[in-house]
Protein backbone atom coordinates (compact mmCIF):
# COMPACT_ATOMS: atom_id res chain seq x y z
CA UNK A 1 0.00 0.00 0.00
CA UNK A 2 1.27 3.46 -0.90
CA UNK A 3 0.36 6.36 1.35
CA UNK A 4 -0.35 9.52 -0.59
CA UNK A 5 -0.92 13.12 0.33
CA UNK A 6 -3.40 15.74 -0.72
CA UNK A 7 -2.16 18.90 -2.39
CA UNK A 8 -3.27 22.44 -1.60
CA UNK A 9 -5.98 22.19 -4.25
CA UNK A 10 -6.97 18.60 -3.35
CA UNK A 11 -4.59 17.03 -5.88
CA UNK A 12 -3.68 13.39 -5.22
CA UNK A 13 0.09 12.93 -4.83
CA UNK A 14 2.07 9.71 -4.42
CA UNK A 15 5.82 9.32 -4.01
CA UNK A 16 7.45 7.11 -6.62
CA UNK A 17 11.06 6.55 -7.67
CA UNK A 18 12.19 7.22 -11.21
CA UNK A 19 15.06 4.85 -12.03
CA UNK A 20 17.65 6.21 -14.45
CA UNK A 21 19.40 3.98 -16.96
CA UNK A 22 22.52 3.99 -14.71
CA UNK A 23 20.46 2.73 -11.73
CA UNK A 24 20.22 6.07 -9.90
CA UNK A 25 16.86 6.40 -8.16
CA UNK A 26 15.13 9.77 -7.98
CA UNK A 27 12.19 10.04 -5.55
CA UNK A 28 9.45 12.34 -6.88
CA UNK A 29 5.90 13.29 -5.99
CA UNK A 30 3.65 12.25 -8.86
CA UNK A 31 0.10 13.48 -9.23
CA UNK A 32 -2.59 10.90 -10.05
CA UNK A 33 -4.48 12.14 -13.10
CA UNK A 34 -7.47 9.92 -13.93
CA UNK A 35 -7.87 11.84 -17.20
CA UNK A 36 -4.47 10.53 -18.36
CA UNK A 37 -4.82 7.09 -19.91
CA UNK A 38 -1.15 6.12 -19.71
CA UNK A 39 1.28 5.05 -16.98
CA UNK A 40 3.56 8.06 -16.51
CA UNK A 41 3.94 11.49 -18.12
CA UNK A 42 6.52 14.16 -17.50
CA UNK A 43 8.00 17.24 -19.05
CA UNK A 44 10.55 16.60 -21.78
CA UNK A 45 13.18 18.46 -19.73
CA UNK A 46 12.74 16.05 -16.80
CA UNK A 47 13.56 13.02 -18.92
CA UNK A 48 16.98 14.17 -20.14
CA UNK A 49 19.03 12.98 -17.16
CA UNK A 50 17.33 9.58 -16.99
CA UNK A 51 18.77 8.30 -20.30
CA UNK A 52 15.70 6.20 -21.01
CA UNK A 53 15.40 4.62 -24.47
CA UNK A 54 13.34 6.59 -26.98
CA UNK A 55 10.66 4.48 -28.71
CA UNK A 56 8.61 6.75 -30.99
CA UNK A 57 6.38 9.80 -31.21
CA UNK A 58 2.75 9.41 -30.16
CA UNK A 59 -0.23 11.75 -30.42
CA UNK A 60 -2.48 12.12 -27.37
CA UNK A 61 -5.59 14.16 -26.74
CA UNK A 62 -5.10 16.72 -23.97
CA UNK A 63 -7.96 18.34 -22.06
CA UNK A 64 -6.91 21.94 -22.71
CA UNK A 65 -4.58 21.69 -25.71
CA UNK A 66 -6.42 19.26 -27.99
CA UNK A 67 -4.13 16.73 -29.66
CA UNK A 68 -0.45 17.05 -28.67
CA UNK A 69 2.57 15.06 -29.72
CA UNK A 70 4.61 13.24 -27.07
CA UNK A 71 7.86 11.32 -27.17
CA UNK A 72 7.40 7.80 -25.86
CA UNK A 73 10.24 6.26 -23.81
CA UNK A 74 10.91 2.94 -22.12
CA UNK A 75 11.15 3.96 -18.48
CA UNK A 76 11.57 2.30 -15.12
CA UNK A 77 9.92 3.24 -11.81
CA UNK A 78 9.77 1.80 -8.33
CA UNK A 79 6.48 1.78 -6.47
CA UNK A 80 6.01 -0.01 -3.15
CA UNK A 81 9.49 -1.48 -3.47
CA UNK A 82 8.64 -3.12 -6.78
CA UNK A 83 10.24 -2.12 -10.11
CA UNK A 84 8.14 -1.64 -13.22
CA UNK A 85 9.24 -1.20 -16.84
CA UNK A 86 6.61 1.11 -18.32
CA UNK A 87 6.03 3.35 -21.33
CA UNK A 88 6.59 7.00 -20.41
CA UNK A 89 5.11 9.98 -22.27
CA UNK A 90 7.33 13.07 -22.36
CA UNK A 91 6.02 16.35 -23.71
CA UNK A 92 6.40 20.07 -23.52
CA UNK A 93 4.76 22.03 -20.72
CA UNK A 94 3.65 19.04 -18.63
CA UNK A 95 3.32 20.93 -15.32
CA UNK A 96 3.53 17.94 -12.95
CA UNK A 97 4.86 14.41 -13.06
CA UNK A 98 1.68 12.44 -13.71
CA UNK A 99 0.71 8.86 -13.04
CA UNK A 100 -2.32 7.77 -15.02
CA UNK A 101 -5.19 5.42 -14.70
CA UNK A 102 -3.23 2.37 -15.95
CA UNK A 103 -2.08 2.02 -12.31
CA UNK A 104 -5.73 1.65 -11.28
CA UNK A 105 -5.95 -1.66 -13.16
CA UNK A 106 -3.83 -3.32 -10.45
CA UNK A 107 -4.37 -0.96 -7.50
CA UNK A 108 -7.36 0.29 -5.57
CA UNK A 109 -7.52 4.03 -5.00
CA UNK A 110 -8.85 5.05 -1.58
CA UNK A 111 -9.43 8.79 -1.28
CA UNK A 112 -11.19 9.75 1.94
CA UNK A 113 -10.66 13.49 1.87
CA UNK A 114 -12.56 14.33 5.07
CA UNK A 115 -10.34 11.89 6.98
CA UNK A 116 -7.18 12.91 5.07
CA UNK A 117 -6.62 9.31 3.91
CA UNK A 118 -5.14 8.68 0.48
CA UNK A 119 -3.78 5.27 -0.54
CA UNK A 120 -3.10 3.09 -3.55
CA UNK A 121 -3.52 -0.52 -2.47
CA UNK A 122 -2.35 -3.55 -4.45
CA UNK A 123 -5.26 -5.68 -5.61
CA UNK A 124 -4.69 -9.42 -5.33
CA UNK A 125 -6.06 -11.12 -8.40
Amino acid sequence: MIQGKLGDNDELFFEIDLIADNGLELPVDAMLDTGFSGWLALDIQDIEGLDWVYIRKEAMRMAKAGVSEFNLYAGKVRIEGQEFDIPVHAGEEVPEILIGRQWLKTRRLVADMPAGVLTLETVNS
